[in-house]
């Protein structure tokens, strides 16, 4: 794996950081920075939006709003956002929470634009349900067919390894160390209840999702906000770390480059929101929605909810339970020799078990469960959309169904290390191919936003008038 490793290094490392900053300032710039200056606006349109009746739907066209984005979150807030942030903090040092929070900050509008495109381009399935995503907006927005299945091809390798083995083996490697699980048995189950469900298509996936999404995120925030009550004092402590080790030099004593910070914020930060990735933006273009931009609002929430909230929770549980010290750390991670029960999901974990006990890592285990088998649904998904964009064909279809079963099974029992580096490459190589794309369709996209802005001042305009 030490290619895998060396490519990984290689994309994150230089170049393609460059180029997400580079995309996510041009939209930020391009917007007005408008996921901040904005925030009542989405907010009132996402959040606000469940607390009020929708009217004049038409019913057959697609999924809701909200089973789209709980699809979608149920993609993205995986294993990234407790085992990926351990992860992290391990390889990267407490800097990379920072860079993190700047991802997703950048991510938030690169995120409204994936959505907004999405929508826009996309087109009616056989089935006469909506469909879309990257592979859309690029062979419809910029007629290109071929780069459209090149991204297809990188989108289905993804989904077989960060949407599925990575998943796959946190899920085992966390059910393994709190009740002793055996991983084949739990890759063999998680198999056939995946088989199961995917069987039912995107319909069937949401409205699982839309089930099982808030439910996991309120026991995992509520969980980690306790551990954090709890040790409030480490609070300070914990913000002064993520920004000190975020720019600090080399020679800090026990301090971690900030390049280093830098390399896995970021590439973590991406893997847990997928903003410029682009696939999350397949499953808001089955969204039941007219206006592009809307979807577009749906895409930031994604982002904020999936990087700032949940990630930040995961990564103050490790950084104020003292679990966790980076001058222990910092050496075994240079060497390659940190132990499993300091990386990935068991030290999210120990921070748990510090208030709850043995209890704690079973919440962190049903919660990775939850999370990562919504995962699970929701790559197998995209990855299905991907093997449709490259090959038309009904086999082709069905082994795809049959491989990601097979996969699921072989995550369990595979080396957490090793899958993780294939994310990292396989995340690069979506990035690599979507950001330079984003870039050239983001007049159309920044066009959309202004006159959806512009339509939504007219009418509270008239409706004031009116009354």
């Amino acid at each position: 794996m030490a290619f895998f490793k060396a490519m990984g290094d290689w994309l994150w490392g230089g170049p393609l950081l460059a180029v997400f900053l580079a995309v996510g300032l041009w939209y930020s710039f391009g917007s007005g920075f408008f996921p901040l200056f904005g925030l009542p606006t989405w907010w009132s349109v996402t959040v606000g939006s469940l607390f009020r009746r929708k009217k004049d739907r038409k019913e057959g066209r697609g999924v809701t709003q909200l089973q789209a984005l709980s699809t979608a979150l149920a993609a993205t807030i995986g294993t990234g956002s407790i085992a990926g942030v351990a992860t992290a903090i391990v390889y990267g040092g407490p800097g990379a929470v920072f860079w993190m929070w700047i991802s997703a900050l950048l991510g938030m509008a690169v995120s409204c634009a994936e959505k907004t495109l999405a929508v826009r381009h996309r087109e009616k399935g056989p089935d006469g349900r909506w469909q879309g995503g990257p592979m859309e907006y690029i062979a419809k927005g910029l007629h290109l067919p071929g780069l459209a299945k090149v991204f297809a091809l990188f989108c289905v390798a993804e989904t077989l390894a960060g949407g599925n083995l990575a998943q796959a083996n946190s899920i085992a490697t966390a059910l393994s160390a709190a009740g002793g699980a055996n991983p084949v048995v739990v890759g063999v189950v998680l198999a056939v209840v995946t088989f199961i469900v995917l069987a039912g298509g995107i319909k069937r996936i949401g409205q699982l999702c839309e089930l099982l999404v808030p439910a996991m995120a309120l026991l995992f925030v509520g969980s980690g906000l306790a551990v954090i009550a709890v040790n409030w004092q480490a609070v300070p402590g914990a913000f002064r770390q993520i920004v000190a080790y975020a720019f600090s030099p080399r020679a800090m004593a026990g301090g971690y480059a900030m390049g280093t910070a830098l390399r896995y914020g970021v590439a973590r930060g991406v893997f847990t929101n997928e903003a410029g990735l682009g696939m999350s933006s397949i499953a808001h273009a089955c969204a039941d929605v007219d206006e592009p931009a809307e979807q577009g609002m749906w895409g930031i929430f994604e982002v904020f909810f999936a990087t700032v909230v949940i990630c930040t929770v995961s990564a103050l549980v490790i950084l104020t339970s003292g679990v966790y010290d980076s001058v222990q750390v910092l050496p075994l991670a240079e060497a390659g020799t940190v132990p499993e029960g300091m990386l990935g999901a068991p030290l999210t974990a120990a921070g748990f078990a510090t208030l709850f006990g043995e209890a704690g890592e079973w919440i962190v285990s049903v919660s990775l469960l939850l999370f990562a088998f919504t995962s699970l649904l929701g790559s197998g998904y995209y990855g299905r959309r991907g093997v449709e964009t490259l090959t038309g064909s009904r086999w082709a279809r069905r082994l795809y169904q049959l491989a990601f079963p097979v996969c699921i099974v072989l995550g369990a029992i595979g080396d957490l290390t090793a899958v993780w580096q294939l994310v990292d490459v396989f995340n690069g190589l979506l990035a690599a191919v979507n950001l330079p794309v984003l870039l050239l369709l983001s007049p159309e996209a920044l066009y959309l936003l202004r006159e959806w802005l512009m339509g939504r001042k007219k009418k509270r305009e008239i409706c004031a008038k009116s009354t």
